[in-house]
């Protein structure tokens, strides 16, 4: 029987995943900072026209969604491309997760299944992300 040699060290992640890690965050994060700018300073009767489910919600949470989600785009960037906590961006994209499943439960109790799609694929790629810089691909911490 041949022998077979086990490397106890771990192999590192390819740079085609930590490629495309980037790539998603930076779309993530741009989609997440425009949707946030969007719900954090436009007049409350543009939102409506644009998404009726705002008048339901009302300003307060239109605009607390907004926040968060601006702040999510900024998590999902500003940590790893600094190196500075760069677990934060694995936490901005489970946070990310979290906002679109309410905003597909949100949605599907008041019927608006056209969203829905959209809501899927915005949280498969959070969760791309948290799994990539948790698990896959995770970036070291500077110094």
């Amino acid at each position: 029987m041949p022998a077979v040699a086990i490397s106890s060290t771990p192999s590192s992640p390819s740079r085609a995943l930590h490629v495309s890690l980037w790539v998603v965050q930076a779309l993530l994060g741009a989609a997440f900072l425009m949707a946030g700018l969007t719900k954090t300073t436009q007049p409350m009767d543009l939102l409506a026209a644009q998404m009726p489910w705002t008048t339901v919600v009302g300003e307060g949470m239109t605009r607390f969604i907004g926040i968060s989600e601006v702040l999510g785009a900024l998590g999902l960037i500003l940590p790893s491309l600094t190196r500075i906590k760069p677990k934060l961006t694995a936490l901005a994209a489970v946070g990310l997760v979290t906002v679109m499943v309410l905003a597909m439960g949100f949605h599907l109790a008041r019927g608006e299944v056209k969203a829905l799609p959209i809501n899927g694929v915005l949280t498969a790629l959070a969760a791309f992300v948290a799994w990539g810089r948790f698990r896959a691909a995770p970036i070291a911490p500077r110094g």
